[in-house]
Order: structure tokens, then sequence, then C-alpha cells
């Protein structure tokens, strides 16, 4: 499953195939704004041979840019500017007796100047262009993976998956907005049979994220004893949610296992008219776990409709606390009252207005006084609420509020009208826990060129500005141009 591929053989495929996929008239496939791909209906076949024969292939180039500046700079404060090509082929095969297989190959090439070697622990979003582990010890700016390996069967409604693929349930997100998708080693099973209910059940042995060429623990921080190479703790979960006190060291000295697996349930119902309920727990053996509820309903009006939202979030810790403590940076404890406990939870709530094409959400999230949330696999707790670029909410008594407005939405992921996006995001910190309290200020709009739809432009610009009793800490502007085209 860590096999590597050139980033030469990848290019070849694509120039293969491109003139082939370029002129069809109904997209082959369409990319939300979320950065999921949505694929036209998967074909059938009648005999073994066949399923190889009318499975598609489809094809992806893409360019991300990015320019990230402090009012304020200094060593650990530079100012950024990164460029990024990458590319990517997946092959989905026909659906023969119930069974079919998924591959896909991902490929990233970063730019930037480096100052020095440790320059890449500064980066921030464009970090995931490339793997920072590969370049403080090999130099390389490039990545090249197999994202996805898997086979399914299906029967009726239900689907089971087995191998490497991507996992979209709360906890779980492919998150694809860079270059490679976050991806999971590991058993899935979907159905659909239940009336009016989508049920996911997963049981993962391993992770890839975004930045990594090679799956590592769900829930292990990298140390020295880890690996021998130069900053391990790159080379195993080093997410930005990931509990840094989980170490290698820390699990082993306490018989933990550091290869614990990530088991999701996750459930969506609509039986009731006009309320949607979302399900969704995890759990880490020996570790963590978590479960989330949430209610939205939906009140239709004559040219517009109104819904209100509600979400609540519990932790348990079933001895991970006790191996890292209460926060996930693994410092800073005085400002903890259980300092070796990461029981903890969430509550969000939301109200949602939407008149012909606009959206305007009103939103609100707020983590207890007790311990950080634990989510490291790119599903955020606050995700629909109050998650705006680059912002996550899952310190201990943080509390953030957002107004959103969205123009463009459509369920077809193909914006010939622009899509857009801005808010205002207030975050309220907790100085006892060294959280800042800031205001972020953001806009982004998504487009599929009118002349050329295969080809999609999306530009998002966002700035930091650091408030009251925090105002000596550096404001920054994050701006990101990303441009995608599919074959």
């Amino acid at each position: 499953m860590t096999k590597q591929v050139s980033i030469s053989s990848i290019t070849i495929i694509l120039s293969l195939t491109v003139n082939l996929y370029s002129f069809q008239d109904t997209p082959k496939q369409a990319l939300k704004t979320n950065g999921q791909l949505i694929y036209q209906k998967q074909k059938h076949s009648d005999s073994f041979s066949e399923m190889f024969k009318n499975g598609d292939f489809y094809g992806r180039l893409r360019n991300n840019n990015f320019y990230f500046e402090y009012n304020k700079p200094d060593s650990n404060h530079e100012t950024q500017l990164v460029s990024a090509v990458g590319a990517s082929m997946v092959y989905k095969s026909a659906i023969f007796k119930g069974f079919d297989f998924d591959t896909a190959l991902y490929a990233s090439q970063s730019y930037f100047d480096a100052k020095h070697i440790d320059s890449v622990a500064h980066l921030k979003a464009s970090k995931d262009t490339l793997s920072r582990f590969e370049y403080v010890n090999t130099g390389s700016k490039s990545m090249a993976v197999i994202g996805q390996a898997n086979i399914g069967y299906s029967i009726s409604k239900t689907n089971l998956r087995v191998g490497r693929q991507l996992v979209e349930t709360f906890y779980t997100k492919s998150n694809d907005t860079k270059m490679i998708p976050n991806s999971f080693d590991g058993v899935v099973l979907r159905s659909h049979n239940l009336a009016k209910t989508n049920l996911t059940l997963a049981y993962l042995s391993k992770q890839k994220l975004r930045d990594h060429t090679s799956s590592h623990s769900v829930l292990m921080f990298g140390d020295a004893n880890s690996s021998s190479s130069i900053n391990p703790q790159w080379s195993e979960n080093d997410d930005s949610a990931m509990h840094k006190g989980l170490t290698y060291s820390r699990l082993k000295a306490a018989g933990k296992d550091t290869d614990a697996p990530l088991i999701v349930l996750d459930g969506v119902n609509k039986s009731i008219k006009n309320l949607k309920i979302n399900f969704s727990s995890y759990f880490v053996p020996q570790l963590l776990s978590q479960v989330m509820g949430e209610f939205n309903y939906t009140l239709p009006f004559d040219g517009f409709s109104i819904t209100s939202g509600f979400r609540y979030i519990r932790q348990f810790d079933n001895g991970a606390g006790k191996v890292g403590g209460a926060s996930i940076k693994n410092s800073g404890l005085d400002g903890y009252k259980d300092k070796s406990s990461l029981d903890s939870g969430m509550i969000g709530a939301k109200i949602v207005t939407k008149i012909n094409d606009y959206r305007v959400d009103i939103s609100y999230t707020g983590v207890f006084d007790k311990s950080d949330l634990v989510t490291p696999w790119r599903g955020f707790p606050t995700g629909g609420y109050t998650r705006s670029m680059g912002m996550y909410n899952w310190r201990a008594n943080v509390k953030s509020y957002r107004i959103q407005l969205i123009k463009g939405a459509n369920k077809k992921a193909v914006y010939v009208k622009p899509f857009i996006q801005t808010s205002i995001l207030y975050l309220d910190g907790d100085e006892k826990k060294a959280e800042t309290d800031s205001i972020l200020y953001y806009a982004g709009i998504v487009q599929n060129i009118p002349q050329l739809e295969n080809l999609q432009y999306r530009l998002r610009v966002a700035y930091r500005n650091f408030i009251g009793d925090s105002s000596s800490v550096s404001d920054y502007i994050d701006s990101r141009f990303e441009l995608n085209y599919l074959f």
C-alpha cells in the first residue's frame, strides 16, 4: 500500500488520456466546493473481462498558490509564497456480479524558496503540497503515491469496501483541497437499506494524511523512539488536531497499542418530514471515544426557508488522558481543571435562512471548559457551523460566533455562475490556556469557466485580526488561488 510511483509516469498517463476525455458533453466528474469529487454513475458488465474494459479513467490537473503574510514578521513568522502543481488519475472498474475496484495515483510538486531547511516547520496551508518529513530528510519537494487501492462488493443497497480508500463521515474526510487527499486503510460498510437512512461503519487500521507518502498510525505522534530520522514527529499523525502528548514512547510506557484502529459509526436519517438527524461516533480502543448528535429542522415558506440546527458532542477518556494530558498541545496545562482527563464535549447552534440563490447563516460553537477535543482525521467538530478557512475550534473553553453569506450553491457542483462565500468569525479564546481572541474576515469565489466547464478556479482570502489583550500577536493575511482541470 505504500508503493510510490514517479511523477513522470503519471504525467505520461495523463498526456495519453487527456484528449480522450476533454470533449465530452456531460462532465465525467464534478468538483464540490469542499474538495469532494462527484463521479458519473458507474457502469455494469456482463463478464470479468468487461469489468476492466468498461471501467473509466478520471483525470485531474491542478495548481495551488499560497501567499501568507504576517504584519509583524520574525524568524518564526516569515512571509510565505508557495506554488505547487499536481496531477491525479483515478480508475474505477465496471461492476461485475457486485464486485468492482478503484485505484488512484496522485502526484505533487511544490515550489518555494526556503531560507533554511527548518523553514518548512512554519509553513501554513501550503505545507500539504509536500511531505515535510521527506523534505528535511531527503530534500525532496515532490510526492507521488498510491492514494486509493480497494475492492468492493455490493448487494441490494449495501456496499463493503476493503483497502485504501476515501472515507467521508463526520469524523473522517478526504479533505482534498490541496494535492493529495486524506485516505485510510481498512474496511468500510455502507448501507441504504433502511428507509430514508444512510449508515456507515468503518474499521480503519491506518491513515495517510495529505502530506504523507506512506500510511501511519491513526492516533500516535512520532518521536525519537518511533523513527531515527530527522523530525520524527512528522513521520506519524502530525495533523493540527492531533494530540501531541500521545507519543510513541508514552503509549509504549503506558502499555497502550501504538497502532490502535479507528472505528467509526456514522448515520443520517430523514424519516420525519423537514427533519434531518445526524449521528456519528468514533472509538480508538484503550484511548478515546466520541459521540455526536445533530438535529436540523427546516420550516419552508413561500419563497424562502429557515433551518435551525443543534449539535452536541461528548468525548470520553478511555485512558488517553493519563498518557498525554488534557491539552492537545502537550503544554500549558495550568488552565485545565483536570490536567490528566480528556473527558469533554461541545455544543453548536445555528439558524440558516435561504432565499432563492442566497443563504445566510448565524452560528455558535462552544467547547466545554474541560479538555481539548481530539479529532485528527480531517473531520472538523465545528464544520457547518463556525468552521472557516484555516480556522478551527477544538480547544477547551473556546467559543466561536460566525455570520456567513453564500450565493450560488448547487448540487451538481458545476459552478457556471460563481459560488460566492463571505463570513465574519469571532473567536473568544481562554487566556488561561494561551488562546487568543481574534476576528477572521473571509471571502471566496469558485467558478467553472463558462467556455470550458472542466476548468475551475478558486480564489480565497482571509484576514485575521487579534484583538484585546492579544493585540501584540501578529495579524496575518492568508490568500490562496487554485486551478482544477478535470477530464
